[in-house]
């Protein structure tokens, strides 16, 4: 066992800054092949946004995951975990597949089934006027979606043929997606149901490009929508013990403050209280702005790269109600996720924020981790349940200009809690609209806003999805694993493969591969399994996620643990 007084003596082959779910599928792959990784967390749980909290000793609400597509047997997820032996470890359980999405808009409500047909029939049954048009539009985006699911050109060979390969995605996946909504002549209302998953990636239609919608749709439609039986929690503690059976160590409330750099390369990380830990491979899993900016320094940087990086956008952050109720919901609403609408304006709505606003009525997200899965005894007692409630809100306004947020000193300040207190009736209320009579039954509830979500994770301004997924950050203009700095790799939501559950777990299997100079997923696909399952200890009926997920901790000698 590594006490944390002897992290700096050992030798590390990488480091990891931060335990977001891409540090840790990086670190699980690396550990699986032979590279032992130190992965090193500032906060006190590890799992990033992915992980969960509880209140009163009675209710667990989830801060990310809310739910996860491509865990279907062929899925992307299940190929990722699969990878490090974790196929039979994880399980999940399928939301509604006749509606694990239900839009509601004032004066009528859209629910979002499994499989691109059903969909589609779905969409003319609720606008039969514009046939034509939503035919063209969906067999569009699904098109680009199974284009890009081949893959995007590596060599100067394949991105010659890409155009024959993936001709729709070659011509309209990176126009905006209101391009597609005009081409294909549909209304107002048949678009806001085509984007009311759009607060997903926090951008709207005349921002976000038409093959980023097209993918994100895709990710639920055609395999379905799930959720983790046990919680977010689950997949960051099994990926923890995957990396600790096979060689690695993960600490928290360990903070880097700064990345080490030597004639051109990293030689390792200072950390926070002062000591240093050396390694040739530094991994980080910060956002991209305060990697450069903050840990690696302006120093070690060119113009043009702190340039480029000081112009990066973060995406809107969100503002996220609990409620612990005493009542079960599942006698209430369905095995669905919500999304609310005053209107079908989504441009309108979007606009508003980027100018810094806060509109009245807010288009809420709503879902119940005890709805999803009612055999989880740590989500809220008998009889009782769990709820959150999400909403994109601006970022940089005066809203959340209180203090610095990596304190926590604006907790202190009543305009702050005064400002969290409205919003919390406000949104209550709202939810009260679709599901009467819940006011009532609340016995707990906080908000976490943008401020919350910059102090317990350290993200720029705030925002739980990295770089802003608009049409000028993707593909080459959104940073690699692999950066100007020798031994130095990025990983997670501000990297090309853009934020989400799905997409910063394949982001870790890329960073592993730049670093081992291999391309892990191609083998994964063809069946090679890494993790040796025989060393994993987590699971069973007594395993805590959350307790497993404090490696500090867990792992402190009896006595020391005793001591406050």
């Amino acid at each position: 066992m590594t006490v944390l007084g002897d992290l700096s003596s050992e030798a590390w082959d990488a480091v990891v800054v931060g335990s977001g779910l891409g540090g840790l599928t990086t670190a699980a792959y690396l550990a699986t092949n032979g590279v032992r990784p130190l992965v090193l967390e500032q906060g006190r749980v590890a799992g990033g946004c992915s992980q969960v909290f509880r209140r009163q000793r009675r209710f667990e609400f989830d801060v990310g995951v809310h739910y996860i597509g491509a865990c279907q047997e062929d899925g992307l997820l299940t190929g990722i975990l699969r990878g490090v032996g974790l196929a039979d470890r994880v399980e999940f359980v399928e939301m509604d597949p006749d509606g694990f999405t239900t839009l509601v808009f004032p004066d009528f409500t859209f629910r979002v089934p499994r499989g691109w047909d059903r969909y589609l029939e779905r969409l003319v049954e609720t606008f039969p006027d514009e046939e034509r048009g939503l035919r063209s539009c969906v067999r569009l985006l699904r098109r680009m979606s199974a284009e890009l699911r081949k893959g995007l050109p590596t060599t100067p060979k394949q991105a010659l043929l890409f155009p024959l390969r993936a001709p729709v995605l070659t011509t309209l996946g990176m126009r905006p997606l209101s391009t597609l909504y005009k081409l294909c002549g549909l209304s107002e209302r048949a678009r806001a149901v085509i984007s009311g998953e759009s607060a997903t990636y926090a951008a709207p239609p005349n921002r976000v490009s038409a093959v980023v919608h097209a993918a994100a749709m895709d990710q639920y439609i055609r395999g379905g929508a799930y959720y983790p039986r046990g919680g977010g929690q689950v997949l960051a503690a099994h990926l923890l013990d995957v990396i600790q059976a096979h060689g690695g160590v993960v600490r928290t409330h360990t903070k880097v403050e700064r990345i080490l750099i030597e004639n051109g390369r990293t030689t390792g990380v200072r950390l926070a209280s002062g000591e240093t830990i050396h390694a040739d491979t530094v991994i980080s899993n910060a956002d991209v702005r305060r990697t450069f900016l903050d840990l690696v320094g302006r120093e070690h940087l060119t113009d043009r790269q702190a340039d480029r990086v000081s112009n990066y956008r973060m995406a809107l952050p969100l503002l996220t109600v609990y409620l612990g109720l005493d009542v079960d919901l599942a006698d209430r609403m369905p095995n669905t996720n919500f999304y609310t609408f005053p209107d079908t304006d989504v441009d309108g709505y979007y606009e508003a924020l980027y100018r810094g606003e806060l509109p009245d009525e807010l288009p809420l997200f709503i879902t119940s981790a005890t709805v999803k899965d009612p055999g989880n005894p740590r989500s809220a007692p008998p009889g009782h349940s769990t709820m959150e409630i999400m909403a994109v809100v601006p970022q940089g306004s005066p809203l959340w200009s209180f203090a610095d947020a990596a304190d926590g000193s604006y907790r202190g300040e009543a305009a702050y809690g005064d400002l969290k207190e409205q919003i919390t009736d406000r949104i209550i209320a709202r939810t009260a609209e679709l599901i009467p009579g819940i006011e009532g039954h609340v016995v707990w509830r906080e908000a976490a806003t943008p401020l919350t979500q910059e102090r317990f994770t350290l993200s720029s301004h705030g925002s739980s999805y990295g770089l802003e997924i608009a049409i000028d950050q993707l593909g080459r203009n959104r940073p690699g694993p692999v950066t100007g700095i020798g031994g130095l790799y990025l990983t997670g939501a501000g990297t090309v493969f853009c934020h989400g559950i799905v997409n910063v777990m394949n982001s870790g299997v890329g960073t592993a591969s730049a670093v081992l100079g291999r391309d892990l997923l191609a083998e994964v696909k063809a069946g090679r399994v890494y993790g040796d399952p025989t060393r994993l200890t987590a699971g069973g009926p007594d395993w805590d996620p959350l307790t497993a997920s404090k490696p500090r901790l867990a792992d402190r000698p009896r006595r020391a643990a005793r001591t406050k």
